[in-house]
């Protein structure tokens, strides 16, 4: 079986350059996996133009990398050039990356009207209802922002942050304590005369309901949480 070719390509300072690799290696390097650029390359030139077997200048490579160092170039290029996807590669990535964006907003936004968490199938319906274009390799805060202003003209929502009050029996306090100091930001704590904790947490709006959820869990349904109020 012969071996698949890809072109990955990059653009700067007015030059053009193309290296031959294996697609799926280069993909897998590019969302982060440690593969070796010698398995990526399929060969170890750079190419102003690969189809016509033209090669770049070193006076073009220097000008744009300051080395003709191939490996070096080649992670260059592999990190924030073009790579070449298919079809399938493509849909994956960006329904990976929905995904990771409609998390980021159950957790951080709210219903301006309702003051509460927007469900994941209201906002995955609003992303599909404002063609929000969705970059596969952009990490989510990179496009945040303005998938949130395309969202807004269809959802009342905005960033959030909730002020809660947690009240733990004594037995709960030490484990539950630090458990719900990970979901959110402690702005105060107490103990009253009995031992029972009472803290004070910062945290996204959208996490409410799990915050809720897991101090029922940690305490057996004998803890308290009063939602103190909600900030944009």
């Amino acid at each position: 079986m012969s071996k698949k070719v890809a072109i990955a390509k990059y653009d700067a300072k007015g030059e053009h350059f193309e290296i031959l690799v294996d697609p799926d290696l280069a993909l897998e390097f590019r969302l982060g996996k440690p593969i070796s650029i010698d398995k990526i390359l399929i060969s170890d030139t750079v190419y102003k133009d690969a189809k016509k077997g033209l090669r770049a200048s070193e006076s073009a490579l220097m000008k744009v990398f300051g080395t003709t160092d191939i490996r070096k170039i080649a992670e260059r290029i592999l990190k924030e050039g073009e790579l070449p996807l298919t079809a399938e590669q493509r849909r994956r990535l960006i329904e990976q990356k929905k995904r990771q964006i409609i998390e980021w907003i159950c957790r951080n936004c709210i219903d301006t009207r309702t003051k509460t968490p927007v469900p994941p199938q209201r906002v995955e319906n609003a992303l599909e209802q404002v063609g929000a274009a969705i970059d596969p390799f952009k990490s989510v805060e990179e496009q945040i922002n303005n998938i949130l202003k395309q969202l807004q003209k269809v959802l009342p929502i905005k960033v959030a942050i909730a002020e809660v009050e947690v009240r733990i029996p004594p037995q709960y306090s030490h484990k539950a304590k630090n458990v719900l100091a990970k979901m959110g930001k402690v702005t105060s704590e107490r103990y009253e005369s009995d031992g029972t904790l009472i803290l004070r947490l910062e945290l996204p709006a959208g996490l409410q309901d799990s915050l809720i959820s897991r101090v029922n869990e940690l305490t057996h349904g004998e803890g308290e949480v009063k939602i103190l109020g909600v900030t944009t």
